[in-house]
């Protein structure tokens, strides 16, 4: 059986007790290095995955019969693997247990609700800007090439006034949040997560 753990933001107690007792329980530990090294107790089997995704799926098929946990930041479900396993397993063969999503976290941070939200993601893609800004709430998870700055580049040549919030290490001793208009958000920040809003900084006090 394979499943598919959420870790949460990185914070140890926001690991859910079901995810918990799962990789207690687990005889093969799969994750990415940076995951596994969460786990340096762990009793049974730790394989770092590499390579491409269909290696990873090819390699999850081979030892489906035992008791795996694929290890996931955040919540599987939410840009994350639990997506591709859950389109190469049948339900029979595969679990997912959420997690704690950064996104979640941010908005918890700054005691913002959800309600009427767009997520998308900017890894390895482009969104369509001008879909994302008909949107007043939006929340990106940012990779390295497509970041803050660039997004608020995006609004500043539209000549749109947005608020961004931006997450840095959400869960992490190093975390920080800023609140900045589009002029104000720098060329380089940590690993983040973006808030958009159509509103002036003035009207979330």
């Amino acid at each position: 059986m394979i499943y598919v753990v959420g870790l949460g933001p990185g914070k140890d107690d926001m690991l859910t007790l079901a995810a918990r007792q799962l990789i207690d329980r687990a005889e093969v530990l799969v994750g990415w290095p940076r995951l596994l090294q969460l786990f340096p107790d762990f009793q049974g089997e730790k394989i770092a995955m590499s390579g491409s995704i269909d290696q990873a799926m090819q390699f999850l098929a081979e030892i489906s019969s035992r008791q795996v946990v694929v290890l996931a930041s955040g919540d599987p479900m939410l840009f994350g693997i639990g997506k591709r396993i859950c389109q190469h397993f049948p339900p029979a063969q595969r679990q997912v247990i959420p997690g704690i999503s950064s996104i979640q976290m941010l908005f918890a941070e700054i005691g913002m609700d959800m309600n009427e939200l767009y997520i998308t993601s900017s890894h390895g893609q482009s969104p369509d800007f001008d879909f994302l800004f008909a949107h007043d709430k939006v929340a990106l998870v940012t990779d390295q090439y497509l970041g803050p700055y660039r997004i608020a580049q995006q609004a500043l040549i539209r000549q749109l006034k947005r608020t961004f919030i931006i997450g840095e290490n959400l869960g992490y001793a190093n975390q920080r949040i800023s609140m900045l208009r589009a002029e104000q958000v720098q060329r380089s920040y940590d690993m983040n997560v973006v808030i958009v809003l159509n509103e002036s900084p003035e009207r979330m006090h």
